[in-house]
């Protein structure tokens, strides 16, 4: 379903698809990393912007698109930005708009700050910008623009550089616009005689006319143009029924699309209707066309000249109720929104769109209605991204633990009327639901534990033949109940994707969406004062099995991906929200798209993130309990003689060195400072952060 459209195809962008949004990409002529000195209010630096696109066909892109943003950044070494003595700038940028902004990336355009002054962070809180304080070391002011009344930045201005060790560097990225704004351009009409009026609408020769609708009524009229004979009518004729008449002169046409299934579901359906001089047309959702030819001679001017009513009708019929959206007419969008703000009876907006498009919101994301669209919110979902599925991928090193305690998590939600707190109220869980997706080569592993403040426990474990177990110990009296998959080992190297349900004492396990197996437990149904979920190893005293325990000498090395324990996800939890939500890492964690990797492209990963056998401790920072002195002599006799051979190696080295140095001393002089300014620059401000630029482009 094509919810984006791009708004221009007569100039040539960049289209890149991230993270399931199309954006459109307008470049510019110099988006280079530029260094400034020596410039002050008399001889200010002012650099200008040209792009790809003229200013009309910048203005449509802006204006049809529902977002659009800018990256400037802006870097310093005693350069300021602003100056607070006199409230006059001492550099400032200009949009399309021709007027002077002193308000930097991320900040808003009614105050005069950057960033991290709106946010309260700057490095010296007197000042509202981080440059502003002057100091005699690299720092940056950086951000996006976003407000597209002022987009795009078509000039910047610096003054202050002309002091000893002052410098600046700009950069500026191109603007970047996405999603279509008449797609959700919408309008809510709430009694039967509210309408919005618009300009008449001229068709004299063809006309189409398309637009979504959502109603709950059982009929009224979507849109009415009359003139002093002719006229064109679209109506909701009845629940399932939608008619287009029109008059050209030659009496009163009109084409019916009869659907199967009532049209006043509180669903969006499309219309398109279309009349031309040999034939009208009409069209609902993706029902079969509709045609009525027109007569071989008579009228063909369609000539109206009252103004078009949308949502009722000046011919006193029943108007509509409900919601329209993306109203079109001849390829032309209407502002409903904007005509709404100001007619009684009529609201901008249309709530509801979950109803029609929640299905996109994947993982257990919830759909969340929004005033133009919906969004999808991933707080209980192992997954993120604006639809809830990019996965949340980590590789774990040698010796790692990621542990999510329950306790605290209850405590900090205690009084929440959210799911999850009510969901450990008592702490006592009769039922889990957990996925997760796992790659690796090692054996034996520990997957993932579940702990009890009464000695119960969950572990889920690789066994040294690759099989998978899971071993449920819900009673502390009794030997853990072990469930076996031995299909095949599961040490490959390969995405396994595990799924673990369990109601009271049935517990059912898929893997790799094959068949569901089924198991029974026979140690309790209830798991009691749940503690903390580990991934990795176990770094607390536990008391569990031996098998448990060997799996844990080596904790996990590998990938793990999506993980989630019912409404909680830890893995997400330590990579977005470790200094908030109630994780803690120790050791090698890092976030990685592992999770995503197809297994042509598993060899290569394993290669990456070590996932071959290694040899040695799995802590390197212990010694061998049972290493033999003989070997560590040898060992050390082998050394000595190693660093005998490479110190010979290296005496000869430099002396042949040292005779070439002769002839080549003055060519090495000659070519001491070819490095460019830009390349000394990148490496002074090398410990930044920039914004990653590795995507793929499509020219179109």
């Amino acid at each position: 379903m094509g919810l984006l459209k791009e708004p221009v195809s007569y100039m040539c962008l960049t289209m890149n698809i991230i993270a399931n949004t199309t954006w459109t990409i307008i470049q510019h002529n110099n988006t280079n990393l530029t260094r400034v000195k020596s410039a002050n209010r008399e001889n200010p630096h002012t650099v200008f912007f040209k792009y790809t696109a003229n200013l009309e066909q910048l203005q449509a892109t802006i204006n049809h698109a529902e977002h659009c943003e800018q990256e400037l950044a802006y870097h310093c070494k005693k350069s300021r930005l602003l100056n607070k003595r006199d409230g006059v700038p001492l550099s400032w940028w200009i949009g399309r708009t021709n007027e002077t902004q002193t308000y930097w990336g991320g900040s808003l355009p009614t105050v005069q700050k950057c960033t991290c002054g709106l946010e309260g962070s700057c490095i010296d809180s007197q000042h509202y910008c981080n440059c502003d304080a002057d100091r005699n070391e690299w720092t940056n002011d950086t951000g996006f623009l976003s407000n597209k009344e002022h987009l795009p930045v078509t000039e910047i201005v610096i003054t202050d550089t002309d002091r000893p060790n002052s410098e600046a560097a700009y950069k500026l990225g191109p603007l970047l616009c996405r999603g279509d704004r008449t797609f959700w351009n919408s309008a809510s009409f709430n009694t039967e005689t509210s309408y919005l009026h618009f300009p008449t609408f001229h068709g004299e020769l063809s006309a189409d006319v398309s637009f979504f609708f959502k109603t709950t009524a059982s009929s009224g009229v979507f849109l009415e143009n009359l003139g002093i004979k002719d006229f064109i009518r679209i109506e909701l004729y009845a629940p399932a029924a939608v008619t287009f008449s029109f008059d050209v002169g030659n009496g009163p046409n009109e084409v019916t699309v009869q659907s199967p299934t009532p049209l006043n579901d509180n669903q969006w359906h499309y219309v398109k209707a279309e009349r031309n001089i040999k034939d009208a047309s009409l069209q609902i959702d993706q029902l079969p066309q509709r045609t009525h030819i027109a007569p071989s001679d008579g009228h063909i001017r369609l000539q109206l000249n009252s103004q078009l009513f949308v949502g009722g009708t000046a011919s006193r019929q029943k108007g509509f109720l409900g919601c329209i959206r993306s109203l079109q007419l001849n390829g032309v969008a209407l502002d409903m929104e904007e005509r709404a703000k100001i007619t009684p009876g009529v609201e901008p907006g249309c709530p509801g769109h979950c109803s029609s498009y929640g299905n996109l919101c994947h993982n257990g994301g919830k759909c969340r209605e929004k005033y133009s669209g919906f969004s999808c919110d991933c707080t209980f979902s192992a997954y993120t991204g604006p639809f809830c599925k990019k996965e949340m991928s980590a590789y774990f090193g040698a010796g790692t633990s990621v542990t999510y305690n329950f306790q605290e998590y209850y405590t900090l939600t205690k009084n929440s009327s959210s799911h999850a707190s009510s969901f450990y109220a008592d702490m006592t869980l009769i039922r889990e639901a957990i996925t997760f997706t796992f790659r690796t080569t090692k054996t034996p592993s520990l997957l993932l534990y579940v702990s009890s403040f009464y000695k119960e426990y969950l572990s889920v474990i690789l066994t040294k033949n690759g099989s998978l177990q899971i071993r449920y110990k819900l009673d502390s009296h009794q030997d853990p109940d072990v469930f076996s998959i031995n299909f095949k080992s599961m040490a490959d190297g390969q995405l396994h994707h595990v799924k673990i349900n369990r109601e009271e004492e049935m517990l059912f396990v898929e893997i790799n969406q094959n068949e569901r197996m089924k198991f029974i437990l026979s140690s309790g149904t209830e798991f009691n004062a749940i503690k903390s979920l580990i991934l990795g190893k176990i770094l607390e005293n536990s008391d569990v099995d031996e098998e448990t325990m060997k799996a844990n000498s080596q904790g996990f090395i590998g990938c793990l991906s999506s993980v989630q324990f019912n409404h909680i996800a830890p893995l997400k939890a330590a990579l977005h929200h470790s200094s908030s939500a109630p994780v803690s890492v120790k050791g090698r964690f890092t976030e990685s798209n592992c999770g995503t990797l197809t297994a042509a492209d598993s060899t290569s990963s394993e290669t990456t993130h070590s996932f071959a056998d290694h040899s040695g401790p799995i802590d390197e920072g212990e010694p061998l309990a049972n290493a033999i002195r003989s070997d560590s002599a040898i060992i050390g006799g082998v050394i000595a003689v190693v660093i005998f051979i490479l110190l010979c190696i290296a005496a000869i080295a430099t002396r042949i060195y040292k005779k070439k140095s002769i002839y080549k001393k003055n060519e090495a002089k000659g070519s001491e400072n070819e490095d460019s300014a830009e390349s000394a620059l990148k490496s002074e401000l090398s410990m930044q952060n920039t914004v990653n630029e590795n995507q793929k482009e499509y020219f179109f």
